[in-house]
């Protein structure tokens, strides 16, 4: 007598009581930074990213916090690039996008390299994830953003070149004071003091003496 096959019932509960896959257990680096006179919200920044990290189930694997003006290099973001760049991480996560990059196009820039690295970037405030697809299309509003900004500041320094033209305003690199070498001599041979002929020439009375000697 064969034997007796199992029903779809059957295999529908194998399937269904079988151990799903584990979600990867993805390497985290927070980054919190404020400005000088702002310390007080790295407690927050932290303790927001912490506990994101947390329910995703991550593990956190590095930490930086970093306190700067909003022009000043950031340094110690470079510490966790290069961590990336080590494959030493898989996800970056932030407090919000401006704590991250100085400009529009600094923070493509940086997204883009975390993107050929493979990394993931969580930003909490905008409540951006490029680990989701969805986030990953939005990365590329970015896109438009970046040279949306780059263009506004060549029209700026157009408009600046313009109006300095229209105020006569001499253009380009200053001349140099060795280009007045021949005048400047001319006027020692004359009897002209070494500071008239600084004050002449406009050049520094360093200038003057050093072209005659």
């Amino acid at each position: 007598m064969p034997a007796k096959r199992p029903s779809n019932d059957t295999k529908s509960r194998k399937v269904f009581g079988q151990r799903r896959k584990q979600p990867k257990m993805l390497r985290a680096a927070i980054y919190a930074r404020v400005s000088t006179n702002d310390q007080q919200t790295i407690p927050l920044q932290l303790r927001a990213l912490r506990e994101y990290v947390e329910r995703r189930g991550w593990t956190i694997m590095l930490q930086v916090k970093e306190v700067g003006s909003g022009a000043a290099q950031r340094q110690l973001r470079e510490k966790l690039l290069e961590a990336a760049r080590r494959r030493e991480i898989d996800v970056v996560l932030v407090w919000r996008l401006d704590r991250w990059g100085r400009s529009v196009a600094d923070l493509l820039a940086t997204l883009q390299e975390l993107e050929h690295l493979g990394v993931g970037f969580v930003s909490l405030t905008e409540a951006l994830d490029l680990t989701t697809p969805a986030g990953r299309a939005m990365a590329g509003l970015l896109a438009v953003f970046a040279e949306f900004e780059r263009e506004i500041l060549r029209e700026r320094v157009r408009a600046g070149l313009a109006h300095a033209r229209q105020n006569g305003k001499r253009l380009g690199r200053p001349i140099t004071a060795g280009q007045h070498a021949e005048q400047v001599r001319k006027l020692h041979r004359a009897g002209v003091s070494k500071s008239e002929i600084a004050r002449r020439l406009q050049i520094g009375r360093t200038s003057v003496r050093r072209i005659l000697e």
